[in-house]
């Protein structure tokens, strides 16, 4: 299998590329992560399973896009390919370390420009993605409060129900949600889509955000999974509010958003998230006729 990585690498660096050295990295719940290097230069390599080819083909154009924003730092992509039994995405190395005060402060004004770049008449993105390994579609719409409520919640209740997971009556959880959101229309952003401290990192060059599942989307979707698990500093929404600032309608509406986040995490974890859900949906009265 790392013979044939070499020889995909090397096809694509134009030059040979041996892999000498592997080390195995921490890369969460969802994929294997490695550094491999010839000696001479150093590559990141997430490797899973053959079927799982798609995941990051998406997530090699999420990368690509963002990019072309060129607003805040992400991993640059290399190659993706197939192996055996394996399919593999390769992307440039840079050492990492936790995002401090200051790295904050320029990550929250980082993400604020990417939430204020690019022109986009509907909410979507080009192609269906994943959040993790959870499929993600991305139809375009152009009423927000539609688009949140059939793509997002629908979508994640539809998925846990398949599993056995049941919060109740799912159009009517729809139409509540609907409901909530019916005034409101942002500015569709182009977010990261899964914007917990795990993915973002600091760098010799600055702060980095990686693992996207990108789309156009009410911007208040990022910050509100800032929010879900911590581990953001109080220095990140000061930058960002420095750029563009928040209303105060965000805090009745981040609870709605992570609602998505935890139905993802009822369906690859079950356990507490489930307890969570629940209590969303009847804080907020989903589940009212």
């Amino acid at each position: 299998m790392w013979q044939a990585i070499s020889h995909q690498l090397s096809d694509v660096l134009g030059r040979p590329f041996k892999i000498v050295e592997r080390q195995t990295l921490e890369g969460g719940d969802v994929n294997e992560c490695y550094c491999v290097s010839d000696g001479e230069q150093r590559f990141f390599l997430k490797l899973n399973d053959k079927e799982q080819l798609v995941v990051f083909e998406t997530e090699s154009e999420s990368l690509r896009i963002l990019n072309e924003a060129n607003c805040v730092q992400v991993p640059q992509y290399i190659h993706v390919g197939t192996c055996r039994d394996k399919s593999f995405l390769t992307l440039n190395y840079l050492p990492t370390k936790k995002v401090d005060d200051n790295a904050g402060y320029q990550l929250g004004q980082q993400l604020a420009k990417l939430h204020l770049w690019g022109e986009q008449a509907e909410y979507g993105f080009d192609f269906d993605n994943y959040v993790g390994l959870t499929p993600q579609p991305n139809r375009w719409h152009r009423r927000w409060c539609r688009f949140f409520a059939e793509q997002r919640i629908a979508w994640q209740l539809q998925l846990c129900e398949e599993k056995g997971i049941l919060f109740g009556n799912i159009d009517t959880i729809t139409s509540n949600v609907i409901k909530r959101l019916v005034n409101h229309q942002p500015k569709p952003s182009l977010l990261h889509g899964d914007l917990w401290h795990g993915n973002t990192a600091l760098t010799v060059s600055g702060p980095i955000i990686f693992d996207p599942a990108t789309y156009w989307g009410d911007r208040e979707c990022d910050i509100a999974m800032t929010e879900l698990f911590g581990g953001f500093p109080n220095s990140f929404y000061e930058g960002y509010n420095s750029v563009y600032p928040l209303p105060p309608e965000y805090q009745e509406r981040k609870e709605l958003y992570n609602l998505y986040h935890i139905l993802n995490h009822c369906i690859l974890f079950g356990g507490e998230y489930m307890g969570q859900a629940e209590y969303i949906i009847a804080k907020l009265n989903l589940l009212d006729e």
